[in-house]
This record gives structure tokens, sequence and C-alpha cells, in this order.
């Protein structure tokens, strides 16, 4: 009976642990990505030709990133792996500091995006460079869509 006891608190412990996943951080996070994808949807279909140039679009788009780019490596923490239908991987634990750095990177490419990109002929490849951080980091640290 003693051993039963001790497994079946074990057991509740555990749910317990899993029960108390940061959920808030994780919708927060998808938030803060939402927000970029939401700012760079457009401009990404001007790079495609979909869209005419609009470079007050393309600055605003560079200005989400700059923002959100040092805020979004601080909402993983430990208790925030799992939950609320996250989409990241547990490699972004496995390699913390990599992970973070990727997000350093991504806010200076934005500054150097933010002071190249002038008009229309110097967009395609400063916007290239860009989203190939965005792109580098979603194919290494997050599930793949279905």
């Amino acid at each position: 009976m003693h051993r039963a006891l001790v497994v079946f608190a074990a057991f509740a412990l555990g749910a317990t642990a899993v029960a108390a996943q940061n959920t808030t951080v994780i919708k927060d996070r998808k938030e803060h990505f939402k927000a970029m994808g939401k700012a760079v949807k457009p401009v990404s279909a001007m790079y495609k030709g979909e869209e005419d140039f609009d470079l007050a679009k393309v600055q605003a788009a560079i200005g989400v990133i700059k923002e959100k780019a040092p805020i979004l490596p601080t909402l993983f923490p430990d208790d925030a792996k799992t939950g609320d239908d996250t989409e990241a991987l547990p490699v972004i634990w496995d390699k913390k500091a990599d992970f973070e750095a990727r997000f350093k990177k991504l806010g200076e490419a934005a500054l150097a995006a933010e002071a190249a990109i002038k008009d229309e002929d110097t967009f395609p490849d400063a916007w290239k460079t860009l989203m190939g951080n965005c792109s580098g980091c979603h194919k290494e640290f997050r599930k793949p869509k279905s």
C-alpha cells in the first residue's frame, strides 16, 4: 500500500509539473511572432513581385523586427517548453546560446537592412539577407507546418 501511495504521489507531482508549464509566456511569444509575421507578410509579397514596392511598409516591418528581436529570446524560459500548442522544438533549450545569438543577429540584420534599403533597387538583396535570418531559425528551432 505504501509503495502504491509513493508511485501515485510521484505521478501526481509529474503531472503537476507538466501542468505548470508557463502557457502565459508561450502565448506572449506567439503574439510577438504573429506581429512580426503580420508586418513581414506584405513586404514579402513585394519581394515576390506580388505587390508594389512601398518603402514605408518595408521600414515599418523592419521596425517591428528591431523591436521584437531583443524581446523574443527572453520568452523561452525552461518552464515554457511545452503547452499551448507551441511550435518551439526542444532543441531550443539544448542549443540555448545559439538560439539567443540568432535573435541578436536578426536585430543586427534589421539595422543593416534599415540602413541599406532606400528604394526599390536596394530592397531585394537587403530583404533577402534579413529574411534569411528568419528562415534559418525556423528550420532548426520550429516545428514544420503540417
